[in-house]
This record gives C-alpha cells, structure tokens and sequence, in this order.
C-alpha cells in the first residue's frame, strides 16, 4: 500500500475527483447531487468517492435516508505540509541566487578591456 501522501495525490490527479473535491470544499452532498453535473453513471461517481474515500479525503455518514459525503479537510494540512517545506526551500535557493546575481558586476558599467572592440 502506498503512503498516504501518495494516495492524496493519486486520487486528487483524475480532474473529475478534483472537481468533486471543490465542489465538497462548498458543503457535503450526497453521491446522486455529486453526480448531477456529469455524464457519468452515479456508480462511476461512487468508484470516485471511494478513492478519494480510501485517499482519507472524504468520508461518508448516514443522515436518516440521506448518506452525505463529507470532505476530510485535515488531509489536506499533510499535503500543505509536504508542498511548504519544499517552498521554502525553493525560496531560500532563489534567495542564495539573489545574493549572487546582486554580487557580481553590472555588465553596463564594466570597463571594456584592453584588446576588446569598442
């Protein structure tokens, strides 16, 4: 079984499990509101709702009749905290570039060398 950040991130690659995700970010739905928009079968939205299921971003509850799914926001501070530490990573590098970059020359204002054309 993969690690589940691998998971998060399998389920969240398919554009239509993404979209479900936004549209649960809004509030919980059931399978058959969740499907409304698409031209798939409900049993295609629900082979959707359970990989991001099994991914731990949505659960589901039962309300009476009613059987809402519910997006699980906490995975997404695992994903948050994978993408920050390589942000500031990324950030610090372009901070050492920046260093460097101010350090050298200005090409405008070098002095042209003996033997170079004017």
């Amino acid at each position: 079984m993969a690690d589940p950040l691998s998971r998060v991130f399998s389920a969240l690659a398919d554009p239509t499990r993404r979209d479900i995700v936004a549209r649960l970010a809004v509030g919980d739905a059931t399978v058959n509101e969740l499907a409304a928009p698409y031209d798939v079968t409900v049993q295609a939205v629900s082979k959707h709702l359970k990989v991001l299921e099994d991914a731990g971003l949505v659960s589901r509850s039962r309300e009476a009749q009613r059987r809402p799914v519910h997006l699980e926001a906490e995975v997404f501070d695992l994903m948050t905290k994978w993408i920050e530490r390589y942000r500031r990573q990324a950030e610090e590098r372009y901070r050492r570039l920046d260093d460097v970059l101010r350090a050298m020359p200005d090409a405008d204002s070098a002095e042209p060398q003996e033997g170079s054309p004017s």
